[in-house]
């Protein structure tokens, strides 16, 4: 897991387009799609086991029938190399890095007082944040289309009416901001939404009507995100990862205020006391400062913008969740 974890951000970090990689990207060419009837086209459903039900020892598991509310969540890229520029959703080896990484990390997350729903989807390779063709931009769309057929099976078939926590992370954040605009950028769906928890990828609060970021730890029918760099770096060749938007994600405010607790994690979701960390909001992403191992030594601390603040995101979902349905009662 630690060498699964490291590999990984090295290669986000290094990566160059892969030479195996068309120049031109064909949609035919594609591997095959998900069907979102068939259970294996999800990483995580409620209901079974799989790594969105992760739970810390010191906590008491809790069954997916005495939770209210849904979290539809979108998974970062982890598909790292290959010779198409979507993956395939029935590579095993992959589907198991995925689950092992950002599904039992992020995803677990929300499992306290959400029904975790988690499509498998055509992820674009991580060379499409580094092409200068049109190449990766079609790949990352043709992947949204992906995403976009799960949600509204999930609508039509799981969601019941629930309330629902959109999640995600990276290029999964890539999609769940189109996700948002499409479908909760109106007042009935902005009722059903607890919170958008977009994280790792630039957010516009421009591109929505009604939706707005989130300006205290309990407010609901909004969205949260950021992006984590090391404190003093200035990410000028980042952009890509943070926008004009971004909420603290220890205090929950969008002052400037540096906020500071012990809820880091690494590899270990069963550490009760966790690393200690501190974030202040720097031109809408966060300087960070924390003692989670190998961290300090990184600049850019994107595949932790979970990790980093664990134990504080458990903690606010609940919080919100519980302000959601007595608003409600």
């Amino acid at each position: 897991m630690k060498k699964i974890f490291l590999a990984l951000i090295s290669y986000c970090l290094l990566s160059n387009i892969n030479a195996q990689l068309p120049k031109i990207f064909n949609p035919q060419e594609q591997p095959k799609a998900p069907d979102y009837s068939n259970s294996n086209s999800w990483i995580s459903l409620p209901f079974r086991k799989d790594g969105a039900d992760i739970t810390p020892k010191y906590e008491e598991w809790i069954s997916d029938s005495l939770k209210n509310v849904d979290v539809f969540f979108i998974y970062p890229t982890i598909y790292a190399k290959g010779k198409t520029w979507n993956a395939d959703i029935y590579d095993e080896k992959l589907n198991k890095k995925i689950d092992n990484t950002t599904i039992k990390f992020q995803a677990s997350v929300f499992n306290q007082v959400g029904r975790v729903y988690a499509p498998r989807y055509r992820q674009g390779i991580i060379d499409c944040f580094y092409d200068t063709s049109e190449a990766g931009k079609k790949s990352l769309d043709f992947a949204y289309q992906d995403v976009k057929k799960a949600f509204e099976y999930y609508m039509k078939y799981y969601n019941n009416g629930r309330p629902i926590i959109i999640a995600s992370h990276s290029q999964g954040t890539r999609h769940a901001r189109l996700l948002l605009k499409e479908y909760f950028d109106t007042p009935a769906m902005k009722e059903k939404l607890v919170c958008a928890y977009v994280v790792g990828y630039g957010i516009y609060p421009s591109t929505y009507s009604i939706l707005k970021p989130c300006e205290d730890a309990q407010q609901t029918n909004c969205y949260v995100t950021w992006s984590s760099f090391k404190n003093n770096y200035i990410p000028n060749n980042d952009t890509l990862l943070w926008a004009r938007s971004c909420v603290n994600p220890i205090s929950w405010k969008c002052d400037t205020m540096p906020s500071s607790c012990k809820s880091g994690i690494f590899l270990n979701i069963n550490k009760k006391k966790g690393y200690e960390t501190t974030a202040q909001i720097h031109n809408n992403y966060l300087w960070v400062k924390t003692k989670v191992p190998f961290m300090p030594f990184f600049k850019v601390m994107h595949l932790l913008d979970y990790n980093l603040y664990w134990s504080s995101i458990r903690k606010n979902v609940k919080e919100r969740v519980d302000e959601y349905l007595s608003k409600r009662k």
